[in-house]
């Protein structure tokens, strides 16, 4: 059997490993739009982004080691189609690549904002080590950030530019940063010692305009305020890369569709990582996260589907962001929660926040305490696991 796999991220490089490991013999085939072997991408917002280190530290391991697994590799070369019918994956340079079995691992790519600007030099977004190379030269001769939302990745920028000694504001269009994914108490904890340390968080702040003559100069707000720009960065969140899958008539729903084995609707291709939208019974619901979390259990999920020992994929998914001294760790999913409870002192930055749904516990946000969030995951697991072991 032959394995293919389009992408060439964290859920690829699990998913080589896990099939070798299992004892895989097969030829795999490993495509890649970005020059460079699988890289880990959390540290571009943080260490990658303040130490400029060669792009090589981020490696999971050096490109000849995957040679040495027997992967064939085409690194810089987007795929360009599949054709599902004659099992084969046409690639930018006109070549064709057959497989017996095809693995989506496309991850995503940060979402546009259509605003007037938005392409002038100057501006840029952060998904990828060439977008970091790109920033770093104009983020060194700038003295006035601009950082359009406030996620993850806006607010990780935003500590690194701030400790730099740059101006820096941020802008949410929602009434508090991080909205999607925790509690009016992570957020407010944030969004304040963001400003403690100098940084400008405006909420409700809706972008309007981009402005300049050869460059950034500006950035003008819905409610008219005008605020001076060195740089922007577009920090909108990600859309899912399922375009491929799309044209070849598979099922999407912001991001791929499959089952809890990784599976589409064709018997030939799966799919992992941040690029699926996937059945949970543990949440009653299909998700597609963002994480590194995600892309390595289900990759392992995919694996071994692929050496017929199937295994359901139900996690209790897990994140974590780095901000000045703090970080922030968050098991499960708090969407949906109807109590929470802050155990630890708010004041001292060291405190977690459950949330109960039903009264189990369904999630846990833990800042600068790892005992209540590893605590909170073992617990999380074992009173979500009574939900899936109940469901038909």
């Amino acid at each position: 059997m032959s394995v293919v796999i389009i992408g060439a991220g964290q859920a690829a490089a699990q998913l080589v490993t896990s099939l070798r490991q299992g004892g895989f013999g097969g030829a795999i085939h490993m495509i890649g739009d970005e020059a460079y072997a699988p890289y880990q991408r959390p540290p571009l917002s943080k260490k990658f982004l303040s130490e400029r280190p060669a792009p090589e530290t981020l490696y999971f391991r050096p490109e000849a080691l995957w040679r040495e697994q027997g992967v064939v590799l085409d690194f810089g070369i987007p795929a360009a189609a599949i054709d599902r019918a004659a099992r084969s994956v046409t690639l930018a340079d006109g070549r064709a690549v057959p497989y017996e079995t095809l693995v989506l691992a496309t991850g995503t790519r940060a979402r546009d904002l259509a605003v007037p600007g938005a392409q002038l030099p100057g501006v840029f977004s952060l998904r990828k080590i060439d977008d970091v190379r790109r920033l770093r030269a104009p983020l060194d001769d700038a003295r006035r950030v601009v950082i359009v939302g406030g996620g993850y990745i806006g607010l990780e920028v935003a500590a690194v530019v701030r400790a730099e000694g740059r101006e820096v504001t941020v802008l949410e269009a929602e009434e508090r940063v991080m909205k999607r994914v925790t509690s009016p108490v992570i957020s407010t904890f944030m969004q304040d010692f963001h400003r403690r340390r100098g940084v400008d968080v405006r909420l409700g702040a809706r972008l309007a305009a981009v402005e300049g003559q050869v460059r950034v100069a500006q950035v003008r707000l819905a409610d008219g305020a005008v605020l001076s720009a060195d740089v922007v960065l577009m920090a909108v969140g990600a859309r899912p890369n399922d375009d491929l899958a799309a044209a070849a008539g598979l099922a999407t729903q912001d991001g791929v569709v499959v089952d809890e084995h990784g599976r589409t609707a064709d018997p030939a291709i799966s799919a992992a990582g941040d690029c699926t939208r996937f059945p949970s019974r543990r949440y009653g619901r299909a998700l597609r996260l963002e994480c590194v979390q995600n892309a390595i259990d289900q990759a392992k999920a995919v694996a071994a589907a692929i050496l017929g020992k199937p295994q359901r994929y139900d996690p209790v998914p897990w994140f974590w962001s780095d901000q000045y001294e703090l970080k922030l760790q968050m098991a499960g999913l708090s969407d949906g929660y109807g109590d929470a409870l802050t155990v630890g002192d708010v004041t001292q930055a060291r405190f977690s926040v459950e949330y109960r749904k039903d009264g189990r516990l369904i999630a846990v946000d833990a800042v600068n305490d790892g005992r209540a969030y590893m605590g909170g995951r073992r617990r999380i697991a074992q009173e979500t696991d009574m939900v899936v072991q109940s469901s038909p």
